[in-house]
């Protein structure tokens, strides 16, 4: 009974045995996927862009004791 890294090995033997007799093939392949990404990254639209700012609230209030000039002044 074989292990599992054995039949890994020979399944990653094969791929790169067929890697190397197909050569064109493999850079088809990888043409299409590049061509594949850089149209996806043109056409990706972005509706949408993180607020990476503080969040911030603004509460103004009377307190007793309050100088009546803030308060007209806002």
């Amino acid at each position: 009974m074989e292990s599992g890294s054995s039949s890994k090995d020979g399944l990653i033997a094969k791929l790169i045995e067929w890697s190397i007799n197909n050569k064109i093939l493999v850079i088809i392949f990888t043409a299409a996927l590049i061509a594949g990404g850089i149209w996806a990254v043109v056409n990706t639209k972005v509706d949408a862009l993180p607020d990476l700012s503080d969040v911030q609230v603004i509460i103004i209030t009377e307190y007793p004791g309050q100088d009546q000039e803030l308060l007209k002044t806002r």
